[in-house]
């Protein structure tokens, strides 16, 4: 069985549920990799066979999105050319994580793709968002890579075909303990400004984690580093607390470590604000800008706040498992040995 897994690049969650989730489908046949996108910092540790530009968010540096840096950015004949010249036919299963180009293919020749998402989660009127819903954004989430059918992953089971966070082994098996630094990832934000206010908060080490710094530089309380996989899950594992923007797969992981947690929607991302409300009504702090008073929310957060309990079990076997039953007729005794 020849079998396509593919995931967009833009943010580091698909990444890091498909390291857990190829190896599984790799016991079913031989499994190709597409991705498309340019914003993702984890590394995959398996080839990958397609490499498509597709779309991606460009931040800017106060934790928005710059639209214009973005569409500018984006090649729309390349992508239309893409959807059409995809080998899709080739494949005779297709799982899609979010990925635009092999979706749109699937639909333009009216082949199966399975949903495989985190993003899916939304085609569910009973999944969290904010008070006031974006016409665009819902239309993205539900439009941006359309599937036949959808399995999908959030921070609770809000619907049926939602299943809890896929996390991935390096998290579970990762010793942890209670340190007295922040781990922080605002991609969105620039690090100048953090560190103007994390200067202030001397009573906690701040490990800031950029994608725009090659070395790792400290100053008075604060350690900016480059991303790392190996080195963020030391953080992260070893933390007091846990700070970042209210993406999906990072806060599953700091929560299921037992961290507590705060988190700063990108402004103008949607999902992060449906992201952020799902936390919010779980007990996480939601903080929508840096602003005059931010030092005193930190300290109360720091203080007062005590870790989410969360239940997240290993359950990417089972749902890979009921996929090829349900979807595809392959049995368990099919797997390849």
């Amino acid at each position: 069985m020849k079998i396509l897994y593919a995931m967009q690049a833009t943010g580091n969650g698909h990444f890091s549920r498909a390291r857990e989730i190829v190896p599984i489908l790799q016991q079913y046949g031989n499994v190709d990799i597409a991705i498309s996108g340019t914003q993702a910092d984890v590394q995959l540790p398996f080839p990958i066979q397609h490499k498509k530009r597709g779309t991606s968010f460009i931040y800017g540096n106060r934790g928005q999105i710059n639209w214009l840096n973005t569409l500018s950015k984006t090649r729309f004949l390349t992508l239309i050319r893409d959807i059409w010249q995809f080998p899709i036919q080739d494949y005779d299963v297709i799982f899609n994580d979010f990925e635009p180009v092999t979706a749109w293919a699937c639909r333009q020749k009216n082949i199966p793709c399975i949903g495989l998402s985190h993003q899916g989660a939304f085609l569910s009127d009973r999944t969290p968002r904010p008070k006031q819903r974006h016409f665009s954004g819902e239309l993205v989430l539900k439009n941006y890579a359309p599937v036949t059918s959808m399995y999908a992953f959030h921070f609770q089971r809000y619907d049926k075909f939602i299943r809890t966070p896929v996390i991935r082994s390096e998290i579970r098996q990762a010793t942890i303990t209670q340190g007295q630094h922040i781990s922080v990832y605002l991609p969105a934000v620039d690090e100048k400004l953090l560190i103007q206010q994390f200067k202030k908060i001397k009573s906690v080490e701040w490990q800031i984690f950029s994608k725009r710094v090659k070395d790792v530089r400290v100053i008075d309380n604060i350690t900016i580093q480059p991303i790392n996989n190996e080195n963020w899950i030391k953080s992260i594992a070893t933390s007091l607390g846990v700070m970042m923007s209210a993406g999906f797969e990072g806060p599953a992981e700091a929560l299921f470590l037992g961290k507590k947690l705060i988190v700063m929607p990108i402004i103008g991302q949607y999902e992060q604000l449906c992201n952020a409300t799902a936390l919010e009504r779980m007990g996480v702090p939601v903080f929508r800008k840096i602003h005059h008073d931010f030092g005193e929310l930190i300290k109360d957060w720091l203080y007062e706040q005590e870790p989410i309990q969360v239940h997240y079990p290993d359950e990417t076997s089972q749902v890979v498992q009921s996929i090829f039953e349900n979807e595809i007729g392959f049995s368990n005794a099919q797997i390849v040995l």
